[in-house]
């Protein structure tokens, strides 16, 4: 396991320490109030962690703590690591952002779009163009989530077998499914948060002739000292697992969703999801985000190349726009207002229409259970918070973040 101790004295890393700690005193009190089960958190500047906290519990019904090496639902945060798999192909030649994918999955091939209708009898029209990888990696690609509860081709998603405990087959049978669905919108048209980065994870397989747990793990995983990251809890770790939890409609009260004792992570899934299928320790995500923030490569191991990484975290909306005008108000893994969005990671690109103390240029994800990561590449800064909460928006817990990190920096 990686060691995360504090490094550093926060004085010398350009923090006031009393400021920074304020930042575990905030996050205490939705533990305290039983709104959140337990909280672990890093702040790294540069190389060196500068701020660690624990606190509460990681399975409330037996009394476990959180502790360091706690295993968490990543769920969303296992998109970046699939929008950087897919990039290493890209630099291999393999394939251009701009290829349709019907190229590698032959069922895409001629999407249809909807038009019309309920999800029962949809009426539907060609698509405009048929949808790129670049699509796929931007999430403009007219795919959808079967949770969004706000469209006729939402239903159709949870008719055809989505839901948020199961996939209908293996990844190949469910990318075909996905491709006999209409679209939402014509590719490229539109921001619209969705399977995309799964169908990615397809892509993977297809281009390399790995199964996608395979391919992570030998080019992500192995590289860069990612021990305790997959798509099922090790076997024998099980005590480690922590247990998720929903609020009370009532109360808010953080309630047993799933048990970590009888979790289907667990298991090995049918599917494997590049949207948001891992399992992982904020020590390998702590190697994750430092291997992004030193542009790529961590301890001689690179992942990705710099110029690769730094196109991949620029905004690439049409016309440098933000999600607010070229995104569906649904839900998402990040605020609208002022954030674009680049090949798997939103971006900052103005911080006063975002309302929110931030940095432009900061690139950032998080996942349904609560958890969230950023890199500050003007600030030479990372930050991650796990915990197991779903959904991510019950609580304002990201922005605060922003606000106490980053108001502690001298």
């Amino acid at each position: 396991m990686t060691a995360l101790e504090v490094e550093v004295d926060p004085g010398e890393a350009g923090f006031d320490a009393e400021r920074l700690g304020r930042l575990g005193t905030h996050l205490n009190k939705y533990v305290d109030r039983g709104l959140l089960p337990g909280v672990n958190v890093l702040v790294s500047r540069g190389e060196e962690i500068v701020y660690r906290h624990m606190y509460g519990a990681r399975d409330m019904e037996r009394a476990l703590p959180v502790e360091a090496d706690t295993i968490y639902r990543f769920y969303s945060m296992t998109k970046p690591i699939t929008s950087i798999a897919i990039m290493q192909l890209y630099e291999q030649g393999l394939f251009q952002l701009k290829d349709p994918i019907s190229r590698w999955i032959p069922s895409f091939a001629g999407s249809q779009v909807f038009s019309g209708g309920n999800a029962l009898e949809p009426q539907t029209r060609d698509a405009t163009r048929d949808i790129s990888v670049h699509d796929l990696l931007t999430h403009t690609s007219g795919l959808t989530y079967h949770f969004h509860m706000a469209h006729h081709v939402d239903e159709m998603y949870r008719r055809a077998g989505f839901d948020w405990t199961k996939s209908p087959g293996d990844l190949e049978s469910q990318c075909d499914i996905l491709a006999s669905l209409p679209l939402l919108f014509d590719p490229g048209s539109e921001w619209n948060y969705s399977y995309s980065t799964d169908v990615l994870g397809r892509l993977i397989e297809v281009m390399s002739g790995l199964s996608l747990d395979a391919y992570l793990k030998k080019n992500i995983f192995e590289p860069i000292g990612m021990v305790d990251t997959g798509f099922s809890v090790p076997d024998g770790q099980e005590e480690r697992f922590a247990s998720c939890y929903y609020p009370d409609g009532e109360t808010q009260q953080a309630t047993l969703l799933d048990d970590a004792q009888r979790s289907r992570y667990l298991r090995e899934p049918e599917a494997l999801s590049g949207g948001g299928g891992l399992v992982s320790t904020l020590g390998d995500y702590h190697r994750f985000t430092q291997a992004l923030r030193s542009g790529g490569a961590l301890d001689g191991k690179r992942i990705i190349g710099r110029k690769t990484l730094e196109f991949m975290t620029s905004n690439h909306l049409p016309g440098g726009v933000d999600l607010t005008e070229y995104g569906r108000p649904l839900f998402s893994e990040t605020a609208y207002d002022g954030v674009g969005f680049g090949l798997g990671f939103s971006v900052v690109i103005d911080p006063a229409k975002a309302k929110v103390l931030s940095q432009r240029g900061e690139y950032a994800w998080g996942g349904a259970a609560s958890t969230a990561f950023w890199v500050d590449p003007v600030e030479d800064l990372t930050v991650i918070f796990l915990t197991q909460l779903l959904p991510s928006s019950t609580h304002p817990i990201r922005p605060e973040m922003k606000a106490l990190v980053y108001q502690a920096l001298l």
